[in-house]
Parts: structure tokens; sequence; C-alpha cells
């Protein structure tokens, strides 16, 4: 991978997984019928994933879960990107074409609603619940988030305009995101590097998802600006990440519980999707 520059390091791409199982394509009846924002079902899910495995080891495409990434560093742009600009990026990240045997119409039908969903999520200040897939008992919370922070990483360093305009506005949120993120791949970003620093690594994946959501919603504070909703806003009520305790402090207490009580967990990954 090539060195990025200063303040724009480019997460590490994790190897590309085999889906759980070929999916079935969707009946274009179903498929028709499904508005253009409604969220995707699991068997569309799978089929995405199929679709992107589906291609040449010659491309590098994202995968389901980067895509979910992808999709929210796209969004926080400051000025919405053309679909034609960010689409090419999925299938390979380098934006080479896939062959002409690939359905690119299929594929860009699906992801654009799963867009559409998470742009009327983030729009409103809205919990949604991120694509990710536990990969055993064993992987510890950072690990098991890295692919989402990957293709959040991708969208930032593709499309400059959020660290561009507000790179210190959004330091602290951006610091949530890339702690999981290994450090040499930050080595040129010395403020955000110093702002990891000082949290402490999430003690659970319930955690890590929901400071996923968390600094989403609050980098759209600063790069999509929006008139206060009437009522309590997602993410209304939670705690800054943990800090790391300085020398002789106490460890902090457990994090307050999410309004309205406990978000779902994170999926379990089906066998074979890692």
């Amino acid at each position: 991978m090539a060195t990025p520059p200063p303040r724009r390091p480019a997460a590490p791409r994790p190897p590309r997984a085999p889906s759980a199982r070929p999916a079935a394509a969707t009946p274009p009846a179903a498929a028709s019928a499904a508005s253009p924002g409604a969220p995707l079902s699991e068997a569309e899910l799978d089929e995405l994933q199929a679709l992107l495995d589906g291609l040449p080891d010659t491309l590098d495409p994202l995968d389901v879960v980067m895509v979910d990434g992808y999709l929210c560093g796209v969004l926080l742009q400051p000025q919405p990107v053309p679909a034609e600009r960010w689409l090419v990026h999925i299938a390979d990240v380098d934006g080479r074409a896939p062959p002409k045997r690939f359905d690119a119409a299929r594929m860009a039908a699906l992801v654009q609603r799963r867009h559409a969903e998470l742009d009327r999520a983030i729009a409103g200040r809205q919990w949604f619940d991120p694509w990710i897939y536990q990969l055993d008992d064993e992987a510890s919370p950072s690990e098991t988030v890295l692919p989402w922070v990957a293709g959040f990483a991708t969208a930032v360093d593709t499309f400059t305009g959020l660290m561009d305009r507000f790179e210190d506005q959004i330091l602290e949120p951006l610091a949530t995101l890339y702690r999981h993120l290994d450090p040499e791949d930050l080595e040129d970003a010395e403020d955000l590097l110093a702002e990891i620093e000082t949290l402490a690594p999430p003690e659970s994946l319930d955690e890590a998802v929901e400071d996923l959501v968390r600094s989403v919603l609050l980098m759209a504070d600063v790069s999509r600006p929006a008139a206060a909703p009437a009522g309590p806003r997602a993410g209304a009520g939670r705690g800054a990440p943990a800090r790391r305790p300085g020398p002789g402090a106490a460890r902090p207490g457990p994090r307050p519980g999410a309004p309205g009580g406990a978000r779902p967990p994170a999926k379990k990954a089906p066998a074979g999707r890692r």
C-alpha cells in the first residue's frame, strides 16, 4: 500500500473472505417491490456479498462490512458525492472496472438502498445498526469492527472534503474510530495519534459498535449541520469514549446505558463469513 499523505492515513484492507454460502438471486418481483431506501434483507445482504466474492482476484473489492463503513464516510462529506463517483470504488477500491459479465446494476441497486437508509438516519441523527459480524469468540472488539473502520477510512481517503475542511473539529470522533487501526498506519498523523492515546479500548463489542454510530453522528453535526430536532436525538445521554486513566488514577466506571435500554448486540457471523 502506498504511503498516504499526512492527515489522511489509509486504513489497511482486510483480506477478502468467502461468503457463508452462495446466495440465491433475489427474484425480480421481490427486487422491484423494494422501495429505494428499504433495508436489505438477510438474503439480499448475502446476495451482495456473493456478487463481490465473484469478482476476479485482479480486483480488490470491499466486502459488505467495509461497504457499510465506506458509505458512512461518503455520506459525511460536506458536499454530496455523486453516485457515479463513489460506486466505482466498491467493486474495486482503486476504481478499476469489473468484467462485463459482472452484474454491476444489481450491485448498485443493493448498495444504493443502504446508502439511502443511512442517509436518512444520519440526516435525522438517528441510530442505525452497522453491518458488523462477530468473527469468533476470541476476536477482540477492535478486530471485529476493523473492516467497518477500514471501509470508512477508504472513503475519507478517497473523498477529502471532510478532512480538508473539518479535520480539527472532528478529531475526537475520528480518533474513536481510528483507534482500531494499526498505529503504524497513522504514523504521519501526530494529533490523531495523541488523541487516540487518551482513549481506552472498548470493553465489549456492543460498546465498540455504539461508538461507531456515535462518532458518525458527531461528525455529521460538523459536516452536515442541521436544525436541532424536536425530540431527543440518537446518542443523547451517551458518554464520551472512556479515557485512559493517568498514573495512579482509578479506572473509569461503566459507561451509561443507551436511552431506552441497551442496543441490540452485533450479529453473529454465519459460519465461513470472516
